[in-house]
């Protein structure tokens, strides 16, 4: 009989087994764009803005090359720049902290609540007054990420921004599918940033993004800045802008899995809560942010330190689990970020860096490969 070290790994990530699940709907749409040759702006992107504005409730949708150029097309279109302050969370992506220092701005890094790991009201409410007292930056805007796939608090953010006459931007990169307050994120802010990276919930097969919003005045600024800042006709230039598009192709795999997503979404639901079960009495399972429904993006255990943490790790590769740690440096400690940081503490951020691993979640998973799981966390 196997023993699980003779068993085959597991993967974290199996792209390969998804396109032979998806495979006829996705050389459909595949074929479809080689069979026309517009790669570029091709129909299949109209298509997919007008299914990711519904699915989220949103009046408007822009596609775009990237969650990280989303992310810097929203802020070009507010003019963020030299001398502003954009506040974001220590513990996320480098992305959502490298866009305001591309366009001359700085970011200053807010602790994260220490059970969902989401941005820390008080910690902003506390960020902002900092920033003020100093004098030397004019806050400007609040990026809520919600990160792993959980929503922010945005009811708080929505009223610490309008306190403060700030901008609220939502990076919804980690977190497509995932729902707040009983509706789908999308709508949170005054504009929504996501990603389509291969290993998001909905994922392409490169780079990819689009921006959500209400407003359709903003709507057609961000698809002029998409296109290098073209007005009426393609060689009117109205503002400096970006290649930002989104390809064709990469419109039309988004397009064939969106009709698999939900269920995908339930297949991750079903592992966490089964993680949920299996493991809550030996490490700390994942708390839910309330009025939240996740998309399981990640699923992120906490440890009681870096020690155990390593020991879990050696003892997950052994029986053939992968695992990865989200984020082994918070943002506020990157060589890139440092001199840019106030030196404000941060010790929710700093903690987390050190006692976090994340567990294989994808919808690929079988209930024999979830059972592996727990048992060799549980070892």
């Amino acid at each position: 009989m196997s023993t699980s070290s003779e068993l085959a790994p597991i993967a974290f990530l199996d792209l390969a087994a998804q396109q032979r699940r998806m495979g006829e709907a996705l050389r459909a749409r595949i074929d479809a764009v080689l069979a026309h040759c517009r790669f570029v702006m091709g129909p299949e992107v109209v298509e997919l803005e007008e299914k990711l504005a519904t699915y989220a409730g949103a009046a408007h949708c822009v596609g775009v090359s990237s969650g990280t150029d989303a992310l810097q097309i929203v802020m070009m279109a507010e003019g963020i720049g030299r001398g502003d302050a954009v506040f974001l969370p220590a513990f996320t992506y480098t992305a959502t902290a490298e866009v305001p220092l591309v366009l001359g701005a700085t970011p200053v890094f807010v602790d994260v609540d220490p059970a969902t790991f989401q941005i820390d009201p008080a910690s902003l409410r506390a960020r902002i007054a900092d920033v003020r007292r100093a004098g030397k930056l004019k806050p400007r805007a609040i990026v809520g990420v919600d990160l792993f796939g959980q929503p922010a608090p945005w009811a708080e953010l929505r009223d610490i921004a309008t306190e403060n006459n700030l901008f609220l931007l939502d990076d919804c990169a980690q977190s497509f599918g995932g729902s707040y307050a009983g509706r789908k994120l999308g709508r949170e802010a005054t504009a929504t940033t996501l990603s389509f990276f291969p290993s998001k919930p909905l994922g392409g097969y490169g780079d990819g993004g689009a921006i959500l919003t209400d407003d359709a005045e903003r709507a057609a600024l961000y698809r002029s800045l998409r296109t290098h800042g073209e007005g009426g006709t393609r060689y009117e230039v109205l503002r400096t802008g970006m290649n930002g598009r989104l390809d064709t192709l990469q419109a039309a795999v988004l397009l064939a899995k969106l009709d698999f997503f939900e269920a995908e979404l339930a297949r991750r639901e079903e592992i966490a809560c089964a993680y949920d079960a299996g493991l809550r009495d030996v490490v700390t399972v994942p708390a839910r942010v309330p009025g939240g429904v996740s998309a399981w993006a990640i699923y992120a255990i906490l440890l009681p330190d870096t020690a155990a943490r390593a020991a879990l790790q050696e003892r997950l590769k052994a029986a053939g689990v992968p695992s990865a740690i989200y984020y082994p440096l918070p943002l506020h400690r990157q060589p890139a970020y440092r001199d840019h940081h106030d030196g404000a503490t941060l010790p929710v951020s700093d903690s987390l860096a050190e006692r976090i691993l994340a567990l294989p979640i994808q919808p690929e998973l079988t209930d024999a490969e979830v059972a592996r799981v727990i048992a060799a966390v549980r070892g």
